[in-house]
């Protein structure tokens, strides 16, 4: 469901481009990520404008998710610091000939190895970064809304088949 209503959102702007009475259908909307909705901005029958905000789910759980990313980035740079750091000294040693290959390479996988968690670690932010944003529910083109099933406190499991929280269409 949660691809259908992403599939939906994206068909029905289209749509709407190539053909106006396309979204007179109503469109079922939920958010990207599971949560209990904090705030809905909308009533059944307002005109919203693409992008309006529709509702917001909690953001507490996302945010700290956020900052605990940041922190992992931060660590993972200090690490791939340290590590590139270390690869660079086995190398000069290496090169005056006063350690061995042995030693260098571990210094080179240390540093791989260091890379790769920096990766992951600005992969992750993001990630977090995107459900942060998508918890909040904005429009997807000019239009009506036709009901707000989701009201405050509605629990929201974007995993399975996530309930509208929305419906929307846009014709009156």
């Amino acid at each position: 469901m949660k691809q259908r209503v992403a599939v939906m959102a994206l068909a029905g702007w289209i749509g709407a481009v190539a053909n106006p009475l396309w979204a007179a259908e109503p469109l079922e909307l939920s958010t990207r990520v599971s949560g209990v909705v904090e705030t809905v901005w909308v009533k059944p029958g307002q005109r919203v404008k693409k992008g309006s905000p529709l509702l917001r789910l909690d953001r507490t759980i996302l945010q700290a998710s956020l900052a605990e990313a940041t922190a992992e980035l931060t660590r993972a740079q200090a690490d791939a610091g340290e590590a590139r750091r270390e690869r660079e000294r086995a190398q000069e040693l290496f090169n005056r000939t006063v350690s061995s290959t042995s030693e260098l390479d571990a210094a080179v996988l240390l540093d791989a190895r260091a890379q790769a968690g920096l990766a992951v670690a600005k992969a992750r932010r993001v990630i977090a970064q995107k459900n942060l944003q998508d918890a909040e529910l904005k429009a997807p083109f000019d239009g009506v809304v036709k009901a707000v099933p989701g009201g405050p406190g509605t629990v929201v499991t974007a995993e399975c088949q996530p309930k509208p929280l929305v419906i929307f269409s846009t014709a009156p």
